[in-house]
């Protein structure tokens, strides 16, 4: 449904754009992750045709950005991560310029008005200014605004930003709510917790080239050996204190088993090894005298994975 074939991009000396390729499927969320000033509002603008590459294409629903930008808009949605309001203007007529902007005619046009609010759950606004609303209303505001003429593709730069955490918990509903009815939705953010519930696949971008795309973990695997533990032993009878020097040790000499360190009273290492590994080594620990009362092994995610392959490089 969203297909980008080596989009170029530069300002002067800054490639903020160079030679992107990836793809998202009909009903997909991804996730579109970097540094600041990675490329990825400029990828944004180009695929929502406010922008033009100066290499590459990118099609959305098969259309071209280049070639058919009018079919382009057509089909899709766009949230700036910065969206204006006009002043003097509820949100009612708000959403009805814009849905006038999509060639939106008569009852046609006012149903779908009518059909944002209620979904949008913004009933109670629509006879307020959108000037005076606060930041995080105006956001709901703004992704209406994006949905009024009903697209197959969202593409919303930071939508969560300015929310409350009530307000975050129903952007997540909204946005699997969206993905189950078939649009494909690419998003970015700087909440990688919150990125991560949403998403079905994540690319991650630096200094304007795509370092890596799939399932968190799919990339991960790609980039990481080891897995993540942490155990927690409990003193001896009749005496609580825990020596985790000793444990230490114990760990360091056991293969597989790389940077121990302890901290809040959990002793958290690497450790290369299978699950029959990982069993072994359990056994060994308690058969050395160690009372385990708590062994976990730490699934990665969206934080681990972006600090792992990016760098923190700015153009």
């Amino acid at each position: 449904m969203l297909q980008l074939d080596g989009l170029v991009r530069h300002f002067d000396n800054v490639h903020a754009v160079d030679h992107v390729t990836f793809s998202v499927d009909r009903g997909k969320v991804l996730g579109f992750i970097g540094p600041n000033g990675a490329g990825k509002t400029t990828t944004m603008r180009i695929l929502a045709t406010l922008d033009t590459p100066q290499g590459g294409d990118a099609r959305i629903g098969g259309y071209s950005v280049v070639d058919d930008p009018d079919k382009v808009r057509r089909i899709t949605g766009f949230m700036p991560d910065s969206a204006g309001v006009y002043a003097h203007t509820t949100v009612t007529e708000y959403l009805d310029f814009f849905a006038r902007a999509y060639n939106l005619r008569g009852a046609a046009r006012r149903q779908a008005v009518a059909s944002i609010i209620e979904f949008m759950g913004i009933g109670d606004l629509k006879d307020r200014n959108v000037e005076s609303l606060s930041k995080g209303l105006k956001q709901r505001v703004a992704l209406g605004r994006a949905l009024v003429h009903d697209p197959q593709v969202l593409i919303l730069d930071e939508p969560a930003a300015n929310l409350d955490p009530r307000a975050r918990i129903e952007f997540r509903a909204l946005i699997r709510e969206l993905a189950a009815d078939g649009k494909t939705i690419l998003l970015s953010s700087h909440i990688l917790t919150e990125l991560a519930e949403m998403c079905d696949l994540v690319t991650v971008i630096e200094k304007g080239r795509i370092l890596a795309t799939g399932t968190v973990q799919e990339i991960l695997a790609g980039v990481r050996r080891h897995r993540i533990l942490s155990l927690r032993i409990a003193g001896a009878a009749g005496h609580p204190d825990v020596n985790h020097a000793d444990l230490e040790r114990f760990l360091l000499e056991q293969p597989g088993v790389l940077n121990v360190h302890e901290a809040g009273g959990r002793t958290r290492f690497e450790f290369d090894g299978d699950d029959d590994a990982q069993a072994a080594l359990v056994s060994r620990l308690v058969a050395a005298g160690f009372r385990v009362v708590e062994f976990t092994a730490h699934g990665a995610g969206l934080e681990d994975l972006f600090i792992e392959i990016t760098k923190g490089q700015v153009q």
